[in-house]
């Protein structure tokens, strides 16, 4: 039998490692330092969000000076220093053992495996959970200009990969990034919130629940 898809395509964050509450803690620190309120309902609206948009976010509800391009990338700039620093602490100890025996079996398949995330932070949070050399390969924001919900990272992974859009699996935690692989014209997993919601082809309650998927799509 022929199969279905060639390639999964796998957002980062929220996916095959967590690290929202850095993220968090980085914004959280420059929104203080403007007299910014911020909560976890405002760093929701920030995941897939690029960095610079994601400013924009936080200071919806700045009442100070106005900000030159100049100081808005500072800013940016800033909250990325401090959320690497708190990425130095990550090692492969955080990276769920489920998710390296649900990626060996997706290759074992055959399957060309790849990274579809806004961050521009990806290949350095690869090397610290010990992924740094895994896929084929990664699509991150350093080689995007549009964010999800635009299509173009997950776009970009197929033409990287060489395989067709239609051929290509994405496993996504946000709404966002469900509408993106849909506008790829792929098929979307959803995990997390994105599940949560009721969004996608097909919803996951674990990363391990991957694999029964991948078989009933006949990979």
């Amino acid at each position: 039998m022929t199969r279905s898809y060639d390639a999964v395509v796998f957002d980062l964050d929220g996916v095959i490692c967590h690290t929202d509450v850095y993220h968090y803690r980085g914004w959280k620190s420059v929104a203080d330092d403007l007299g910014i309120p911020f909560d976890e309902t405002v760093n929701n609206r920030l995941r897939g969000v690029s960095r610079m948009e994601s400013l924009d976010i936080v200071l919806e509800k700045y009442e100070g000076e106005p900000l030159s391009d100049e100081r808005k990338l500072e800013l940016a700039t800033v909250k990325n220093d401090r959320y690497r620093v708190m990425l130095g602490d990550m090692s492969p100890a955080d990276l769920d053992p489920a998710v390296r025996t649900t990626l060996d079996d997706l290759r074992a398949r055959g399957l060309k495996l790849a990274i579809g995330s806004s961050s521009k932070n990806a290949r350095f949070i690869l090397e610290r959970i010990g992924l740094g050399d895994y896929f084929d390969a990664i699509s991150d924001g350093t080689n995007i200009s549009r964010s999800k919900p635009d299509p173009e990272v997950f776009l970009k992974a197929a033409e990287y990969l060489g395989v067709d859009p239609a051929r290509c699996v994405v496993i996504e935690d946000a709404v966002a990034g469900i509408e993106a692989a849909w506008a790829a014209g792929m098929y979307a997993v959803a995990m997390g919130d994105a599940a949560d919601q009721g969004s996608g082809d097909a919803q996951l309650g674990t990363f391990a629940d991957l694999s029964a998927v991948m078989t009933r799509l006949g990979c």
